[in-house]
C-alpha cells in the first residue's frame, strides 16, 4: 500500500439533461475523518452515499464536500384548465341565440385569464433518476481523483521521511563513534577528575572516589539510547515500505526519537555528541512536522 497523505483538492463536473452540476473537494489535515458537506436543496438523499464512500477510501483528514447543480436553460409548458375552457365553451352554447356562434379562436382563448397558465417545466421521474446516478457518478470520481492527489502527495513525503530518517541514522553513528565515549577516554577523563580531588586534601576515600565515578560513568553511557535509535529507524523505515494510514504510529515514532535526542544531549559529556544531539533534535523536529500531513 502507499502512503497517503491528508491534504488535496478535485472537482468534478458535468451535464446530465438541462443541469449542470459539479462536485468539489478538499482535504486538510485532521486527527480523525470529519466531513463537511454542503448539497443543494432537493438533494440531501446522497449525504448518505458520500459518507460512505469517503468514509472506504480515507480513515483520516477533514473534508470539505460540496455540489453546486443549475439549470442549463429554463423550459416553459402551457397548461390548460380544463375546468375553466369547459366554463367558457357551455357560456358560447349557452349564448348561441345571441351572439355570433362563430368558432372560438386560439387567440381568443387566450386572452381570457385563467384559461392557459405557462409555467417552468418540471423534470419527469426518469429525468430526475438519470440527473441522480450521473451525479452519483461525478461523485465516485472526484473521490477517485482525491484519492489520486493525496496518494502523489504521500508519495513526495515518504521520499522526505526517508531522507529524514537516513540523517537520523547518520547522527546516531556519529554519536556512537565518538571518541569521547571509548573506554580509554572515559578511563582517562575519570582518572584526571580523580586526581584533581585527591589534590591537597587525604580526608577523601580514594575506592568510595572510585567507585562515585564509575556510578557517574555508567549513567552517562549512552548504549541505550543509540540502540533504541537504531531500533526506531529500522521501523520508520518499516512502516514507510508498508504503507496504508501509518501517520499515528509515525507521530508515536517521533515522539520516542525525540526523547532519545534528548537523553543523549542532557548524558553528553563532549561537544561533538552535544552538537550532534542538537542536530538530532532539529532533524527529528522536521520529521515529525511531516509526519503530520500523513493520513
Amino acid at each position: 500500500m502507499t502512503l497517503q497523505s491528508m491534504t488535496g483538492f478535485s472537482r468534478v463536473e458535468g451535464t446530465s439533461g438541462r443541469t449542470r452540476w459539479a462536485w468539489e473537494f478538499r482535504s486538510v489535515n485532521g486527527k480523525g475523518l470529519d466531513l463537511r458537506l454542503r448539497l443543494p436543496p432537493g438533494l440531501e438523499a446522497l449525504e448518505a452515499d458520500v459518507r460512505r464512500i469517503a468514509g472506504e477510501a480515507f480513515s483520516r483528514g477533514n473534508l470539505q464536500i460540496g455540489l453546486a447543480t443549475s439549470v442549463s436553460e429554463a423550459q416553459v409548458e402551457a397548461v390548460v384548465n380544463q375546468g375553466a375552457l369547459a366554463a367558457v365553451l357551455a357560456l358560447r352554447d349557452q349564448l348561441a341565440g345571441t351572439i355570433d356562434p362563430a368558432p372560438l379562436k386560439l387567440d381568443t382563448l387566450l386572452s381570457v385569464r385563467g384559461i392557459v397558465d405557462f409555467r417552468e417545466a418540471e423534470e419527469s421521474e426518469a429525468e430526475r433518476t438519470t440527473r441522480d446516478a450521473d451525479i452519483r457518478t461525478g461523485l465516485a470520481e472526484a473521490i477517485r481523483s482525491l484519492a489520486d492527489m493525496r496518494r502523489k502527495e504521500g508519495a513526495a513525503l515518504a521520499e522526505v521521511l526517508l531522507g529524514q530518517v537516513a540523517r537520523i541514522e547518520v547522527l546516531t553513528a556519529t554519536v556512537e563513534a565518538d571518541p569521547s565515549r571509548s573506554v580509554s577516554a572515559i578511563a582517562e577523563r575519570l582518572s584526571a577528575q580523580v586526581a584533581m580531588l585527591m589534590q591537597g586534601t587525604t580526608a577523601l576515600d580514594r575506592d568510595r572516589l572510585h567507585q562515585e565515578a564509575a556510578l557517574i560513568a555508567t549513567k552517562a553511557d549512552l548504549r541505550e539510547e543509540i540502540d533504541r535509535l537504531k531500533a526506531h529507524v529500522r521501523a520508520a523505515r518499516e512502516l514507510i515500505a508498508e504503507g496504508g494510514p501509518i501517520g499515528r504510529k509515525l507521530d508515536f515514532l517521533a515522539q520516542e526519537f525525540n526523547r532519545e535526542s534528548n537523553t543523549i544531549c542532557s548524558k553528553s559529556n563532549a561537544a561533538q555528541v552535544t552538537a550532534a544531539g542538537i542536530e538530532l533534535k532539529v532533524v527529528i523536529d522536521q520529521f515529525r512536522e511531516q509526519v503530520q500531513n500523513l493520513e
